[in-house]
């Protein structure tokens, strides 16, 4: 059975997403088309070029997460560290292990560029990011024409590091140094690009989302800090329920994920929690399929 697929984000709550995932694929489904922002935009990314959901699996288990905070010199000097790294570079982290490690995993499928996965004349992968320059959504590879670059030349893992560089936390991505567009995770404008594949009329297959939300409040308090309080507003930002928008004939292809409290940030987070959240994940899409019928969605909201 073919399914387009569309990811949201939510930091290192994404592991979730590769429970998800596991289920759909052991039911039958295969992937066509594959979208994601920040953290889905990575697991969307391992699956176009080729990785089985099982694979993807085992990657998420070997994953030393804390290496993704990847500290400048500047920023290792204590107390004033990471302010002067915020104001000299915008981020109090390089992002630079992201790019590194999907670069390497993509080789080992023989991929790098998007036109290695370009398939009748378009991307597989759609990635979103945000322009905070021009103040828009960008969708990658797609509209990197309107920055003068090829989009099949473009590297699919700085494309990826684009979409998850959260403000502030990240280094922003450069692109045209002469007429410098800053990028920044893709959260920020929309997290959950549930509309991406939508077509006019009746599709041929489902578009299906894997939705993270936060099920657990979390008490932790940062207010007397700065860049924690800072990193409050930014996750505040990208968390915000899109789903409280969701028209009813987008909430029935959409695979609600419990979060279980986790930060979008907790790059030290233990492998009980790892095991929790990907469990939460295949849960979710287990429950989901059970009462799912692309007949019954067509009828209802496609013709």
């Amino acid at each position: 059975m073919y399914a387009d697929l569309v990811c949201k984000g939510g930091g290192i709550k994404g592991i979730a997403l590769v429970g998800a995932l596991l289920y759909f694929e052991e039911y039958g489904y295969t992937w066509r088309k594959i979208a994601g922002t920040s953290v889905g935009a990575i697991v969307a990314s391992l699956v176009a070029v080729g990785y089985s959901a099982r694979e993807i699996a085992d990657i998420m288990y070997e994953v030393d997460y804390s290496k993704f905070a990847d500290k400048s010199t500047l920023q290792s000097i204590p107390v004033f560290g990471p302010l002067a790294s915020l104001f000299y570079s915008k981020g109090t982290h390089l992002g630079n292990y992201i790019e590194d490690f999907l670069s390497k995993k993509f080789e080992i499928k023989g991929k790098k560029y998007f036109k290695d996965i370009y398939e009748d004349g378009e991307s597989r992968l759609k990635a979103i990011a945000s322009d905070v320059t021009r103040h828009k959504l960008i969708i990658l590879p797609d509209d990197l024409v309107e920055y003068g670059i090829n989009p099949m030349e473009f590297e699919i893992a700085k494309a990826i590091r684009m979409s998850c560089s959260i403000p502030f936390f990240f280094k922003p991505v450069i692109l045209n140094k002469k007429n410098p567009s800053y990028i920044v995770d893709g959260g920020l404008l929309s997290n959950f690009p549930i509309w991406i594949f939508d077509v006019h009329g009746k599709p041929r297959w489902p578009t299906f989302g894997l939705n993270l939300y936060d099920d657990e409040k979390n008490d932790n308090c940062n207010v007397h800090s700065f860049i924690p309080y800072l990193m409050d507003v930014v996750e505040t930002s990208l968390v915000t329920s899109e789903e409280l928008y969701f028209k009813d004939c987008d909430a029935v292809r959409i695979v609600n994920i419990p979060t279980l409290g986790i930060d979008t940030i907790n790059f030290d987070i233990t492998k009980d929690e790892i095991i929790s959240l990907f469990n939460s994940g295949y849960n979710s899409a287990k429950l989901f399929l059970k009462t799912w019928s692309f007949n019954s969605y067509i009828n209802r909201f496609r013709l």
